[in-house]
This record gives structure tokens, C-alpha cells and sequence, in this order.
């Protein structure tokens, strides 16, 4: 097994109970998660050695989280102490029609006081074979995406294949933000992992109207080679496709292109339980299985599988094995009780 670096946030998650809204809740359920290091739980769940690089504040519940992700086999040892604060944010889970809400009260984490000069990154990378982050990251601060840039350069020199996951988000920064930022980025990207949303947000490379739920495959193969044709560093691009039939019930499958072909993974179809984390769960499972040397057809199975299995895991973090994603892709997605 690989060594694998991510940088990012991770925050407290506070979630109403079941489906219930905001306003009947009379308690929160208190978990963790954050994409990079949601990215790192699913890779020491498969055997490697997970490093997860951020800030996290020195007090009760910066030690409490970082409990939480060395008891899942997440190695900390890069993460700084600082700030005054952990980010939060608040979950209402949807159910059919009514879509799931996200409140963020992030401003001022520890994480955002961080600038490019403060991570020592030979020793965070030292024998990765992989770096991982993600949009989020860069876009808390001025000096994140400086530390977001630094990250990746230094994980190239350092001989690490590098990927991003664009997750743009409208509530932490702008449109014409993020382009700037991320077409910076994309020089240090060998494998770009996006949902068509982030595509058209970001570059402007669209697939059309995706609201109906359904997809049109060629579509999508043209997001692809827009992507591989404006950034001549990045070597393949992995696009996960939704289609949002309700809050409850999903359409889901992915695309794994690269200069040479592509490959479609199988469509599932999904009762969602839980849908926070599963482009970190497909990001952690292509890495996975690239890791492996498994050609394009198979690793885009294996990375579809992993993460139509997060949809069915409360929580931000996909608590599956190995076996349990292989034999998904082998077929046996019956659900019957293992005895």
C-alpha cells in the first residue's frame, strides 16, 4: 500500500436527527468531516498510510477531532496547532422533493489563518506517492490558496501524482474567484475530479441541463475533453454523474477520461441515507485503484462503487473495506444479510 497526503478543513458536523427540519430539532448529532480528510478516512479504511495536513485549534475540540481521525487510522502528525477555532457546519437532511440544507459557520477557523511558508511540506510528503485537495480549501483565504499552490508544487518536485477535486462552493467564495484561483492550480493537477455543476462554475465547460435527471452520456465526453484541451497538465479527469431524482432516490455513475479513451462505470440507483462525503468517496477510491494499476475501465468501476456506497453510511466519512467495494463491483449489490 501507497502513502497518500491531503490538505484541507475539517469541521465539526452538526446534523438534525433523521430528516427533521431546523426548526423542530431539540438536539444535534455531532460528528466530523471535511472533504480532504474525508478523502484520507476512506484510504486507511483500504490499508495506506493516510497523512492529513491542516490547522486545528489547541483546545478541547481541536483534540477532540483529531482523536476522532487517528482512531479511523488517519495519520496527523503534519497538523498544526492554532487559531481560535474549528469550523462548523449545520446538516438538514432532505427526503423526497425538499432538498438537504448546509449553514456554514466557518469564518475565522483555524485553517484560514494558514499562508504559504507555514507547513513544512518535504516532511508532510516525504515518500507520498500521492497528494490530494480540493476547491474548499483555497477558497477560505487569501493564504490558503497560496498554501493550496505551495502544497502542489512542492508534492510535483517531490515526484507525487497530484489531484484535485474542483467542489466549488458558492457560499465561500465567487464564480470569477474560483476561476482565477483554480485555473492557477490546474498547472500542478495530474487528475481533476469534478461533478458537471463545478465544470460549468468554474471553466465554464458545461454538459447542459442536468435538473431533469437524466443524463446524456456524450455530453459528459465533451465536458471531458474540454477539460483535458484547456489544461495541458492535466493527464485525466474523472466526472461523477448524478442524476437527483428526489432528495431520496439518485442515479449514479461516472466517467473516467484521459487522452488515449474513456470509460463509463455502471449506473446504480440509490435510496440515499446519506449523501455529505460521496465525491470524497469516489475521489479516495480512484486513487485507490490508480494506485493499484488498474486500467481506466476498472478503476472508474471501483471508485463508483466505493462511493454508491457512502450514499447508504450516515455521516461524512465511508466506513466500507475493501471487500465490501469489490464485491459491489463484482456484482452483488443484493443488500442480503452476510452471515
Amino acid at each position: 500500500m501507497a502513502i497518500v497526503t491531503t490538505f484541507g478543513e475539517l469541521m465539526l458536523r452538526l446534523k438534525t436527527p433523521g430528516v427533521s427540519r431546523f426548526a423542530q430539532a431539540t438536539s444535534l448529532e455531532a460528528t466530523f468531516g471535511g472533504g480532504e480528510a474525508n478523502v484520507a478516512v476512506s484510504l486507511a479504511q483500504f490499508g495506506h498510510e493516510a497523512r492529513w495536513v491542516s490547522v486545528v485549534p489547541e483546545n478541547a475540540i481541536g483534540e477532540w477531532a483529531l482523536t476522532s481521525l487517528r482512531g479511523l487510522g488517519v495519520n496527523t502528525t503534519h497538523v498544526r496547532r492554532g487559531g481560535e477555532r474549528l469550523g462548523i457546519y449545520f446538516l438538514e437532511a432532505g427526503a423526497s422533493q425538499r432538498a438537504s440544507q448546509v449553514v456554514y459557520d466557518r469564518v475565522g477557523s483555524a485553517v484560514s489563518g494558514l499562508a504559504a511558508g507555514l507547513v513544512g511540506w518535504d516532511a508532510a510528503l516525504a515518500g507520498a506517492s500521492w497528494f490530494h485537495t480540493t476547491g474548499i480549501t483555497p477558497a477560505l483565504s487569501a493564504g490558503c490558496a497560496e498554501a493550496t499552490l505551495e502544497a502542489l508544487v512542492a508534492a510535483k518536485r517531490l515526484g507525487a501524482t497530484t489531484s484535485v477535486d474542483l467542489n466549488f462552493r458558492k457560499k465561500l467564495w465567487s464564480k470569477a474567484k474560483a476561476r482565477v484561483v483554480m485555473t492557477r492550480l490546474m498547472a500542478h493537477t495530474d487528475v481533476l475530479i469534478a461533478n458537471e455543476e463545478d465544470c460549468d462554475s468554474v471553466f465554464d465547460i458545461r454538459a447542459g441541463n442536468v435538473a431533469s435527471g437524466s443524463l446524456d452520456q456524450g455530453r459528459y465526453l465533451g465536458v471531458a475533453a474540454a477539460v483535458l484541451e484547456t489544461f495541458p497538465a492535466v493527464r485525466r479527469v474523472a466526472i461523477t454523474l448524478r442524476e437527483s431524482k428526489s432528495a431520496s432516490e439518485n442515479g449514479w455513475s461516472a466517467l473516467l477520461a484521459d487522452r488515449e479513451g474513456h470509460a463509463f462505470s455502471r449506473h446504480y440507483d440509490l435510496t440515499v441515507i446519506d449523501r455529505v462525503g460521496a465525491g470524497d468517496s469516489f475521489a479516495a477510491g480512484l486513487i485507490h485503484a490508480l494506485l493499484d494499476g488498474r486500467e481506466r475501465q476498472a478503476a472508474v468501476e471501483f471508485a463508483a462503487a466505493a462511493s454508491a456506497l457512502k450514499h447508504t453510511i450516515p455521516g461524512d466519512f465511508n466506513l466500507v473495506t475493501l471487500g465490501e467495494v469489490e464485491a459491489l463491483v463484482k456484482g452483488d449489490g443484493s443488500g442480503r444479510v452476510q452471515r
